[in-house]
């Protein structure tokens, strides 16, 4: 198990499934269902939300980490009977949906810099967050997979096909949609997935090593910055449907239990 990087610190913020650690302008927010792999839901969708709809402006560089043995075991499937026994119109899918779409457009927009520090497994919704940050850092031992369609649903949560299609090319996305194959963390290093891969007592010092310079620089300067890469890298998501991604799932995961195959 790699430890939390600031796990000798006490919380600042503790949540039902996401915990906090702020030392001066870096803030650390950690996945903490690590019983459970970490796998997103409506709570901790709505815990990263509170986290995120009210940062401290003085947060500057902002590290994604989870607890225990895997990063984030995707989205929890649990929920999808759940919400459709409540309202087999599917409107919990859709609502569910959009809040991991405002999850994953929060950390893209973040005036602070993100740093996703990434250990174990990252399935699914778990790829789509990291995917959200601005910089990857992932232990050697790493693993990803994009299981949607082994799942019998579309890749449709939080932007993550719009984003896999603008960081890594169209191409080597089809082939990691179509096999839901899991790759490790040299390809995903090979892919832009990561931008660095270390060993597991190398994971800290790798994140501060982005993090320190960044707190050494204007921070107006690094705002602008940031606004500037998001700004040019737009015109490669022309075609971003990310707005219809909870329609989408919603309409799948519907139609699937209306045939007798929702569960």
């Amino acid at each position: 198990m790699t430890a939390s990087p600031l796990a000798a610190l006490p919380a600042e913020q503790v949540l039902k499934t996401v915990r906090t650690y702020r030392q001066g302008p870096l803030l650390t927010v950690e996945l903490h269902l690590p019983e459970e792999g970490n796998a997103v839901g409506d709570a901790m969708l709505d815990d990263l939300l509170t986290v995120l709809d009210h940062q401290d402006p003085g947060v500057r560089v902002l590290v994604l980490s989870a607890a225990g043995d895997a990063f984030c075991l995707g989205g929890d499937r649990r929920e999808f009977p759940q919400h459709l026994d409540a309202d087999p119109t599917g409107d919990g899918i859709r609502v569910s949906g959009k809040k991991a779409l405002r999850v994953c457009e929060a950390l893209t927009a973040n005036p602070a810099v993100t740093i996703a520090r990434v250990q174990g497994r990252a399935v699914g919704a778990g790829v789509g967050l990291l995917l959200a940050c601005d910089l990857r850092v992932g232990v050697d031992t790493a693993t990803f997979r994009l299981p949607e369609l082994a799942l019998g649903v579309p890749p449709a949560w939080g932007g993550l096909l719009p984003r896999l299609i603008s960081e890594v090319g169209v191409a080597r996305v089809r082939e990691l949609i179509l096999t839901a194959r899991v790759f490790d963390a040299q390809e995903a290093l090979g892919l832009s997935v990561l931008h660095k891969v270390v060993p597991a007592d190398a994971l800290d010092d790798a994140v501060m090593a982005w993090a320190k310079p960044v707190l050494r620089r204007p921070a107006s300067a690094v705002r602008v910055t940031k606004a500037m890469l998001d700004a040019l890298s737009a015109p490669t998501r022309l075609a971003d449907v990310s707005l219809f991604d909870p329609e989408l799932l919603t309409a799948v995961l519907t139609g699937r239990r209306a045939a007798g195959d929702g569960r």
